[in-house]
């Protein structure tokens, strides 16, 4: 980037209840209908009439439900652009959740039922029941809608291997670990291994092949249980898994990681290839009162520890919290990022991010969150000239 604290998008925005029931072949009424339409004229969105003309349809045809993903993609890319973003996606509109939409597109799995993430989110948990396979493309065309419809900087949301495996029930290599000769924890180790490193291999890598292939630069690898399980062997597992991943593509990428142990994920991010970038929150973990100092920006503490543990990559400064619906002042963002620019010692290191995803929040929530976070990165700029 050509200027310090550049801003950027970290995931989802939620789906609005016109994209959701318009999917899903519900009638909607007029009063969601009419919501669709002020949006994008909000958003400076073109032939809108032709949205609603498939929202009032009552029986929707297979390219009426991939046109209504295909608008509800090209609305959060205005938002992010209206909003000032630098770097952004489609808010994976295109996705029914980042879990569920990888497996649901890949063989060898079978879907148990929902259990809750956290809030009042819950996602659709399934077990692995033979080999992985790549079957067909899952971010690709999500990707190339995304690339025509916007001139900015586009980062790839893709949910990492390591968190698909421990969200999931390994039946199919726990069943074949079973007649090795091992103890129960060998065999278990053995099996989530072998689990991991063939979906790395079948599914995770030709997929990115596809992205790169098709124009793609940087790709942001969504690792939320990164450090669920703390201990050394599985923490050097995530290590190895994510080098492995990324290994030999000339693309950047970037892992995004957030409401976790970040004094453990420190200790191993130095390991990490080809990591360009960090991408955490902090937002959620700080006070809201203005102030640079330490005791006011309490939320910033374990940046020390990355720099402390060896980790010299940029980071994606998480500055908004995207769990409640505080509105959080310029000035305020501004402050958190001076804050952290001042412990890590270069502002070139410094990205301006959401602390994770904003599919909780209203759109009308998000696009001020983000409009007030892009305002801060520019105070913070004007600061340091």
């Amino acid at each position: 980037m050509d200027k310090i604290f550049p801003t950027q998008e970290i995931g989802s925005l939620a789906k609005p209840a016109w994209r959701v029931k318009a999917y899903r072949g519900e009638p909607l009424s007029q009063e969601e209908i009419s919501e669709a339409i002020e949006w994008g004229r909000k958003l400076g969105v073109e032939d809108t009439e032709a949205l609603a003309k498939i929202l009032k349809k009552r029986e929707k045809t297979v390219e009426d439900r991939k046109a209504v993903l295909q608008w509800s993609a090209l609305y959060a890319i205005r938002l992010f652009e209206t909003a000032g973003l630098d770097i952004i996606f489609d808010g994976e509109q295109w996705r029914s959740e980042m879990y569920e939409h990888v497996i649901r597109n890949t063989e060898g799995f079978e879907f148990l039922g929902y259990v809750k993430s956290f809030d009042y989110r819950y996602f659709n948990k399934a077990a692995c029941i033979s080999k992985p396979k790549y079957v067909k493309p899952f971010y690709l065309d999500e990707f190339l809608f995304t690339k025509e419809n916007t001139r900015k900087i586009i980062k790839v949301p893709f949910t990492g291997p390591y968190t698909l495996v421990d969200w999931t029930f390994n039946e199919y290599y726990e069943k074949k670990a079973a007649s090795q000769a091992r103890d129960f924890k060998q065999r278990k180790a053995s099996a989530r291994r072998e689990f991991l490193f063939d979906l790395v291999k079948e599914v995770v890598r030709p997929e990115i092949a596809k992205l790169i292939e098709a124009g793609a630069t940087w790709i942001q690898i969504d690792e939320p249980a990164a450090t669920t399980n703390p201990s050394n062997e599985e923490m050097q597992l995530f290590v190895e898994a994510f080098n492995e991943t990324v290994r030999g593509f000339n693309c950047t990428f970037s892992l995004h990681n957030c409401y976790s142990n970040y004094e453990v994920l420190a200790k191993y991010a130095s390991q990490l290839r080809n990591c360009s970038q960090l991408a955490l929150e902090f937002a959620n973990r700080d006070s809201t009162q203005l102030g640079t100092d330490n005791k006011v920006r309490v939320g910033y503490r374990e940046l020390k520890i990355f720099e402390e543990q060896g980790y010299h990559g940029n980071y994606g400064l998480g500055v908004i919290d995207v769990h409640t619906d505080f509105i959080e002042p310029p000035e305020l963002v501004r402050d958190r990022i001076l804050y952290a620019a001042k412990i890590v010692g270069d502002p070139g290191r410094i990205f301006v991010s959401t602390d994770c995803g904003l599919r909780t929040r209203k759109w009308e929530v998000s696009f001020a969150k983000l409009k007030n976070m892009v305002l801060g990165a520019e105070l913070a700029r004007m600061t340091l000239q």
